[in-house]
């Protein structure tokens, strides 16, 4: 079993969502992400998200184009994003690890070789938000072939008729966009969120994370009622804006509120 199928297994027989976190790799800078890592972890993170910085995140709100620019000023390179990873693996072989980003970085050398410096770094799977499904072979083969499984996205603009191509040849589980937009300005409405991943879970059996504006203990809770994981991400970017190499505290404190949130959520409905 992958650490990711493992994760996610171990929180549903806890009855509980999987917290699945984000951060910038770089920011503030590369020296400091991985105290900002071990936070996640001591917080409860159960899977690690490390966004790879890049010029252009066309996908991202304001906070995370800020970490992007922070990083990126603070010179962080691929290279740099691969070490983090590596000594995060290093102190914690069980923790799942997914690199989240956009094609450029990753295939600018070769998809072959992303895919074998993601692998030895020891990541679990890889986000690429702008390689569509129908490109696939852009990057995925490669990605499988060392063993580590291509997320895909879902949006609410995914219909029935595209839904089985994002779905084929997806592994780990499926990232569930819950708006129809960029990161951390919205949240989408409970109930579209619950019909969208019914929807899913009827297409597939991979676990179902759902992410994009997802704040408060109390938001996390209510889609961790439905939903196999839950995504946090700006929310955290921002605390690291905010406190540079002195975010790991505030980090874990936030974090610690949103896994006891989760803990408590199906409880609370049975």
């Amino acid at each position: 079993m992958t650490r990711l199928a493992s994760v996610f297994a171990c929180a549903a027989e806890k009855h509980r969502a999987a917290l699945i976190a984000f951060v910038t790799a770089g920011d503030p800078t590369p020296a400091a992400t991985g105290a900002i890592l071990d936070a996640l972890v001591q917080g409860g993170a159960d899977v690690i998200e490390l966004g790879m910085p890049f010029t252009d995140p066309m996908a991202d709100g304001p906070p995370i184009q800020a970490a992007n620019i922070r990083s990126l000023a603070a010179g962080t390179r691929t290279a740099d994003v691969l070490a983090i990873a590596r000594e995060f693996r290093a102190r914690h072989p069980e923790v799942p690890l997914v690199l989240m980003g956009y094609a450029n970085p990753m295939v600018r050398r070769g998809a072959e070789w992303f895919a074998r410096a993601a692998s030895d770094a020891g990541v679990d799977g890889v986000i690429c938000v702008d390689i569509p499904p129908e490109e696939d072979d852009a990057l995925g083969p490669m990605l499988r072939e060392q063993g580590i499984a291509p997320i895909r996205l879902a949006t609410p603009t995914t219909d029935a008729a595209r839904l089985p191509a994002v779905l084929a040849g997806a592994s780990g589980f499926v990232y569930y966009v819950s708006v129809a937009g960029i990161t951390g300005l919205q949240q989408a409405a409970q109930s579209s969120i619950e019909d969208a991943v019914a929807r899913l879970k009827a297409a597939t059996d991979l676990p179902i994370a759902v992410g994009f504006g997802v704040r408060t203990p109390e938001q996390a809770a209510q889609i961790g009622r439905v939903a196999d994981g839950v995504v946090v991400g700006s929310a955290i970017v921002e605390l690291v804006g905010k406190h540079g190499p002195d975010a790991p505290a505030q980090v874990r404190a936030y974090i610690q509120s949103l896994s006891a949130a989760l803990a408590a959520a199906r409880k609370e409905v049975a």
